[in-house]
């Protein structure tokens, strides 16, 4: 009778994490690249995650858009990947010199691509901001 009713749980437990499995939204591989003609001290913000509801996002939006401050250059590319269920309402990725002056002649990339193919792409001095939302 035990035997049966270890049975009874993992084929419940599979049951239930495959109805789980289905209802959630599938997920786009989100591509952030972002360069610098010269060498450049930057911060990176990013959406690496869906926010559950536009309040949870609005509260804190820090807490759904980490910052890598990096040193940037001709060679030297920042790129990240994130999985995100609604790239069209959540992925962006800025770059700025976070007020730091820039080099004469400085031009700051951002390009982002969802399952491969290229969606936006922005340039600028002091930085760039690549998203399919108009924030």
């Amino acid at each position: 009778m035990a035997e049966c009713a270890v049975v009874g749980v993992a084929i419940t437990a599979s049951v239930a994490s495959s109805a789980s499995a289905d209802n959630d939204p599938p997920q786009h591989r989100v591509v952030y690249t972002v360069t610098a003609d010269q060498p450049v001290a930057a911060g990176i913000y990013y959406r690496d995650v869906d926010p559950s509801t536009w309040a949870d996002y609005s509260h804190n939006p820090y807490e759904f858009s980490p910052r890598d401050d990096v040193r940037l250059g001709p060679d030297t590319p920042w790129v990240h990947e994130a999985m995100l269920a609604d790239p069209a309402q959540w992925a962006m990725v800025t770059v700025t010199t976070a007020g730091q002056p820039s080099p004469a002649g400085q031009t700051l990339r951002c390009q982002m691509s969802v399952d491969g193919v290229e969606v936006a792409r922005a340039q600028g001095a002091r930085g760039a901001l690549c998203s399919l939302r108009h924030w």
